[in-house]
């Protein structure tokens, strides 16, 4: 359980610069979680129907994460991490009966891999040469 309650931890700490954007400032926020549900889809391997169930309960998760982000920014750290925590823990057991237990804990992984590639693709038009977001799927 310890091992489970560090990786989320590392996950919310690499993930509070993708959602620091709000919603109507980020131009390319629709991209970016459009693009984050193929690369879920296919890091994960999930055939049409998982896809089509899986879909709505990961946006209900993201758009949950994302505002628990922005309320809780003048929270203690601690206390924000374990909200994202509670949140990550509930719908893990929604995506279990979906994506069976093994993959339902690799969600978290494959999320926390795309927001790694994305803040590279990012860095890297800040100062090196351009690369678009279909590169994440390869």
């Amino acid at each position: 359980m310890k091992k489970i309650l560090l990786i989320l931890s590392l996950l919310f700490l690499t993930g509070l610069c993708v959602f620091a954007q709000n919603e109507e400032g980020d131009q390319d926020g629709g991209k970016i979680q459009e693009r984050l549900k193929e690369y879920l889809q296919k890091r994960l391997g999930l055939t049409k129907n998982e896809a089509d169930r899986f879909s709505p309960v990961y946006l209900r998760y993201f758009n949950e994460l994302r505002k628990t982000h922005q309320e809780s920014k003048n929270l203690p750290q601690i206390d924000r991490q374990q909200k994202i925590l509670e949140i990550r823990l509930r719908y893990r057991n929604e995506f279990k009966p979906i994506l069976g237990e093994d993959r339902a804990n690799k969600v978290f992984i494959a999320e926390q891999e795309f927001r790694k590639k994305v803040l590279e693709v990012r860095q890297e038009r800040m100062g090196r040469p351009n690369k678009n977001f279909r590169s994440l799927l390869q």
